[in-house]
């Protein structure tokens, strides 16, 4: 009896997902046609680079640090942080020591756990919490409370980081994460924090005809194939499946102002979205 006034309750896609296959591709695809909540839509996941911002100390996060601050009465902000160069270190001394893929990713973590505790430090005064991944369910009522939240960028995979296609290095990392946290979330705007204006036809700290793309489609940039790229190339595959987040903004956090105009929505820097996504879908 309480089987059959569970079923009652059942939508023909519930009893399809109580009674059948969870690898089956019609079950997969009806999946696909539900509605997609935005938990946090008015919020903005900010990404402030390792190497290229946090790296540089007081001359180079400071300013963006300020711009934080200066934009929290206007903007709802989930801030992650990469790991940089100290990561490239620790990846290096574990590479030559044999370690697997999932400890580097634990050792990145950590890297980037510090860089998350500094900027908390930072934004103390303005009560700005760092939360772990544990934490999560909590960055709505902070963000609504204080305006913004701080997160490491490395997703949770730890030890269970998938092994890449190419060599040792984890191949999902701080930008992955970051943009990991927009999608589920929902959140209004993807922005990654760099050192450079955006995205280049090759790296323009190395050759000084590189070109600058100010936009562009991620089928177009996968097409490329480029050797250099300003986003990991996990985040660009994961954007062909998004249901949320189709677009994703660079900007130069040496520049004073970027930051700002890119959270108020105008086209500064480079913007890589999906082309396949349908109109009027949340970017």
């Amino acid at each position: 009896m309480a089987n059959a006034v569970q079923d009652s309750m059942l939508t023909d896609l519930g009893k399809r997902l109580v009674g059948g296959s969870l690898s089956d591709e019609s079950l997969m695809r009806a999946t696909g046609d539900t509605p997609n909540l935005a938990l946090v839509p008015w919020a903005n996941v900010v990404k402030i680079g390792g190497q290229s911002i946090m790296d540089r100390g007081r001359m180079g996060l400071m300013p963006v640090v300020n711009e934080i601050v200066a934009n929290l009465p206007r903007h709802k902000m989930i801030l992650g942080t990469g790991a940089g160069t100290r990561a490239r270190h620790i990846y290096s001394v574990a590479i030559d020591l044999g370690l697997p893929v999932g400890v580097l990713t634990v050792l990145g973590t950590a890297v980037a756990w510090q860089n998350a505790q500094m900027l908390q430090y930072l934004l103390a005064s303005h009560g700005i919490a760092f939360l772990e991944p544990e934490g999560f369910a909590s960055v709505p009522h902070y963000l609504m409370e204080r305006g913004a939240v701080i997160c490491q960028g490395m997703p949770p995979y730890k030890l269970w980081e998938q092994n890449p296609e190419i060599g040792r290095i984890p191949p999902q990392r701080t930008d992955t994460g970051c943009y990991l946290i927009a999608e589920v979330f929902g959140a209004r705007k993807m922005i990654y924090v760099k050192d450079e204006d955006g995205l280049y036809s090759a790296d323009p700290k190395k050759d000084p005809h590189a070109e600058f793309i100010p936009r562009i489609s991620v089928q177009e940039l996968l097409k490329r194939d480029l050797n250099d790229l300003v986003v990991e190339r996990a985040v660009l595959e994961m954007m062909l499946n998004a249901r949320h987040i189709r677009e994703i903004q660079f900007v130069n956090g040496l520049k004073p102002g970027q930051l700002t105009a890119a959270l108020d929505g105008e086209p500064v820097g480079t913007i890589i979205y999906n082309a396949d996504a349908p109109k009027g879908a949340v970017s």
